[in-house]
């Protein structure tokens, strides 16, 4: 009997034990990838992309400019972009666990375990580990001095494996001043738009500064005039626009139709009395401060300097936006109709020189909303791995809010997870006592890299873990003594993460493992090397058969039916016609 072929030539296909091997195999060189990078004493990766260099350990950040093609090592990016954007930290520990977990269990793989039973498995134990953090989580009150303690601890803990370490006293009481005014006002959920991280390369990371319950950003593109503005006000009226203050012409396919030349003038009277209406009108309405998301031109420039108001155009969106939300102040599409209460207020405003950039700075706003911390450092490079930390800490701070419990970080969480499945798996009867067992194995690759990264001796320190956790009463909140080596109580060292973290994190994990698990066939398309195939169109352009397109076949038909009555109408010429002159073409 023939073979029956359902798939285009050259599509590569794989299937059964050998390919989910493969996969698992796959996912184990991404985690490979990212592992070094876990830690206090984690090492950075430099990734150029063809045109700039990154330097960073944030795991997300790798995978996502790693550009992995395999199809079933992607779940693994997607997984730490989930953790990225839901906990803020623990990516590179989310992943690092999806791959252990991967292998650990890929003996069983290769021993005919049916899948299926394996993640009937994992998956119970799984949620028996969420469930066991959530039981060991220390809640706290937020609104007490012990409470704003721990956030600080929290807060200092996401920053320990980052660039910025040696600077938490620093940044760490300014990421929670600035989160803790959202929660205060019920906008947590609004903090990457209520929150600006603004670089400024050159000058010392500690000359770093916070901006609390104002608004900073970059001196815009200026006209003539800007440097006769007045640059400091107290409790100022702000007038916010989406209006192009401008002198513009009219449109090239205007059409003014005169009698007479002297209208003219008229014309261009009228659109000069356009734009002083519209400044007239900013002025009348008591402003002191104009930003406008477009343009504010030359002429606008210096009709506001010369009445002392300060005006910045091409405000970026997501600034304006913030100085609406700490003001008090309504973004205006039309300057008709201004009146005091769509105007907002501050404190002060001032243009400040930080470094060689200028910053328009709002103060003391009436909405305790915005913030905007102010990073400088040496290198670009730096400043960018420094927003990043930044950013990762301020995500650890919002989880602890929302979550109000911690649990210890330094691996305890995870041996204590470990040995609570282990005796767990023991009342487990067939397959399921070892499927578990190497579930709770997977979890000590945390505080095993933590080790290695550290250059102590893993061995020697996971024995003592193991059985401080199993023989001693005390013992649960053991994990790795990072500064000295050996093993040390890391809840008393004040080394804390928002229980939410880790429950995301074993949570994903096991999904992603699941989802690997699952996969019994593997099929690549080949890319096709007809440029038409992706549109559907036959080859040739849309003529069936490979012709030539109906607009060509028509073009050319005229121009022979125009070459036998002896000229050329069409803007072809017609056959045997070599050159044509003038309009008529004779």
């Amino acid at each position: 009997r023939p073979g029956i072929i359902l798939l285009r030539e050259g599509t590569d296909t794989s299937q059964g034990k050998a390919q989910l091997v493969s996969n698992i195999n796959a996912c184990q060189a991404v985690a490979d990838a990212v592992r070094t990078t876990l830690g206090p004493r984690g090492m950075d990766k430099l990734i150029f992309d063809g045109r700039r260099v990154t330097i960073s350990n944030d795991g997300a950040t790798i995978m996502k400019l790693l550009e992995i093609a395999h199809p079933a090592a992607k779940t693994l990016v997607d997984i730490s972009m989930s953790q990225d954007a839901e906990i803020g930290d623990g990516t590179t520990s989310v992943v690092l666990l999806a791959g252990e977990m991967l292998k650990q269990l890929k003996s069983f793989v290769e021993e005919g375990v049916h899948p299926q039973i394996i993640m009937r498995n994992i998956r119970s134990a799984g949620k028996l580990a969420v469930q066991k953090v959530q039981e060991l989580s220390v809640p706290f009150d937020t609104s007490t001095p012990e409470g704003s303690e721990m956030l600080l601890k929290c807060c200092s803990t996401a920053l320990n494996s980052k660039l910025i370490a040696s600077h938490q006293d620093l940044f760490s009481p300014m990421i929670v001043d600035a989160v803790k005014s959202l929660h205060e006002a019920g906008s947590l959920d609004d903090l990457d738009s209520l929150i600006a991280i603004k670089r400024i390369p050159g000058g010392d990371v500690r000359q770093s500064f916070l901006v609390k319950g104002g608004v900073a950003f970059k001196k815009t593109f200026s006209y003539a005039g800007f440097e006769q503005m007045t640059k400091k006000f107290d409790n100022p009226k702000v007038l916010l626009l989406n209006v192009e203050l401008e002198l513009k012409s009219e449109k090239e396919n205007a059409e003014v139709r005169i009698e007479d030349p002297d209208q003219y003038q008229s014309i261009v009277d009228a659109e000069w009395q356009v734009i002083y209406d519209k400044l007239d009108a900013c002025v009348h309405c008591g402003a002191n401060i104009v930003l406008s998301k477009l343009p504010i031109g030359d002429l606008a420039t210096q009709y506001f300097a010369d009445r002392g108001l300060f005006c910045a155009g091409r405000v970026e969106d997501g600034d304006l936006k913030r100085v609406a939300k700490a003001t008090g102040g309504t973004v205006q599409t039309s300057t008709n109709d201004l009146f005091e209460g769509v105007l907002g207020t501050c404190g002060g405003f001032e243009e400040k020189r930080v470094g060689d950039e200028r910053f328009n700075v709002f103060a003391d706003c009436p909405a305790k909303l915005t913030s905007t911390i102010v990073l400088r450092g040496g290198s670009e490079q730096f400043i960018a791995e420094s927003e990043r930390s930044i950013h990762d800490a301020l995500m650890v701070v919002k989880r602890a809010l929302k979550s109000r419990a911690v649990v210890a970080g330094g691996g305890a969480v995870e041996m204590e997870v470990s040995r609570f499945l282990r005796e767990h798996a023991l009342t487990i009867e067939g397959k399921g006592q070892l499927i578990v067992s190497a579930f709770a194995k997977a979890l000590e690759v945390v505080p095993r890299q933590l080790c290695d990264n550290a250059g102590f001796d893993s061995t020697d320190i996971l024995s003592s873990l193991r059985r401080k956790h199993v023989h001693d009463d005390d013992g649960k909140w053991y994990g790795v003594d990072i500064a000295n080596g050996g093993i040390c109580d890391t809840f008393n060292s004040g080394v804390w993460e928002p229980s939410d973290n880790k429950a995301n994190s074993y949570a994903s994990s096991t999904e992603a493992a699941c989802v690997i698990l699952s996969i019994d066939e593997t099929v690549i398309n080949p890319r096709s090397q007809d440029p038409g195939a992706a549109t559907g169109m036959p080859p040739g352009g849309g003529m069936p058969g490979g012709g030539k397109p109906l607009s060509n076949m028509m073009g050319n038909a005229m121009d022979t039916v125009n070459a036998q009555q002896g000229g050329a109408r069409s803007g072809n010429l017609g056959q045997g016609v070599s050159y044509m002159k003038g309009r008529g073409g004779g």
